[in-house]
């Protein structure tokens, strides 16, 4: 009788086994590269909240109450804590009131924030347009808005500021600077505009963080931050600050030639959530923009948050009732095929 035992029917490999599973492990490996990031990171969730608000003279406070309690933040998490809202604050012009963050929904948002227990707020905004940032401050009518409600607003282009490192690493950037101011306040709100732009698609909650970056360190208009690329800088920022909430006024937005030279666009919404990512993708639904085709967001996808719309629970209102097609300017390349079919 034979010693001779057939590895396989011993429960063993052979050596042509190894080498074919060697094989098929390389070109599995291999096809995994080819796989866009965003289909083999871990799925993450978030919630959005859309609201109808018409025109700017209703209670957007109450609106924005209602939003921060839809979406799940208990009393505690706002108890005591110093909050500063970051504007979009661009530009000022006549008869174009729709370039900025309504004056009337930061009032809203500052009682909104203070009615569920918050110790402060205040307005704070680094303008990459215009050196004067008082000048557009006044200009815009938030000026009065603030005076008349006795809350403190802060020019970030000229404050001091710390570095952090890069936690983004999109860009060349190994650090950023941010103002000192942000070292004393608990929650960083983006409270931005509904509107298109001429070079990322659209600028939203993410996109209006660029205004934090000091003038007196990234020049004008954010030039350092232009040259390390922008679609990476605007990652690189919301990945390193890591803001709290996101309000983007919808009331009245911006299509066309965005963000400041655009046309008013009446949608009537306020959109809120914790999650930046998650919330332009909910506005870029609703000015029927594909999230996907925006480049800052699809990087961030799964990464700094969510954005397709199966893992965004919708609260409020359901994007179809309130969608409004923006226009889009064909001879634009960043607004060229990017409308949500």
């Amino acid at each position: 009788m034979s010693d001779h035992v057939d590895p396989k029917s011993a429960g063993g490999l052979t050596r042509r086994d190894l080498l074919l599973a060697g094989a098929a492990g390389l070109l599995l490996g291999s096809g995994l590269l080819l796989v866009p990031k965003r289909y083999y990171r871990m799925p993450q969730q978030a919630q959005t909240f859309v609201t109808k608000v018409a025109h700017y003279q209703l209670d957007i406070a109450d609106a924005i109450t209602k939003g921060i309690r839809e979406l799940g933040i208990a009393p505690e998490e706002l108890k005591g804590k110093r909050i500063l809202l970051k504007p979009n604050l661009v530009e000022t012009a006549s008869g174009a009131p729709h370039i900025n963050t309504h004056p009337l929904v930061l009032r809203g948002a500052i009682e909104a924030f203070l009615r569920l227990g918050a110790s402060s707020v205040m307005v704070a905004e680094g303008p990459g347009h215009r050196r004067d940032t008082l000048a557009v401050y006044e200009e815009s009518g938030m000026a009065d808005v603030l005076t008349e409600d006795r809350i403190r607003f802060h020019d970030l282009n000229y404050i001091t500021g710390y570095e952090l490192p890069n936690a983004g690493r999109q860009s060349s950037m190994r650090t950023l600077t941010f103002p000192s101011l942000f070292k004393e306040v608990d929650w960083i709100v983006s409270a931005a505009k509904m509107k298109t732009h001429h070079i990322t698609g659209a600028t939203l909650s993410m996109k209006n963080l660029f205004g934090v970056m000091p003038g007196m360190y990234y020049g004008w208009p954010k030039n350092v931050l232009h040259h390390a690329g922008i679609e990476n800088s605007i990652l690189d920022i919301n990945a390193t600050l890591k803001p709290h909430f996101a309000i983007v006024d919808g009331i009245v937005g911006m299509d066309g030639d965005g963000p400041i030279m655009g046309d008013p666009k009446q949608v009537g919404v306020l959109v809120m959530g914790r999650n930046l990512a998650a919330v332009d993708a909910t506005c870029c639904r609703i000015m029927g923009i594909d999230p996907y085709k925006i480049p800052h967001l699809e990087k961030a996808d799964n990464w700094l948050g969510p954005i397709g719309e199966g893992s965004i629970q919708q609260r409020g209102e359901a994007i179809a009732s309130v969608r409004t097609n923006f226009n889009l300017i064909d001879t634009i390349p960043a607004q060229q095929d990017i409308r949500l079919a």
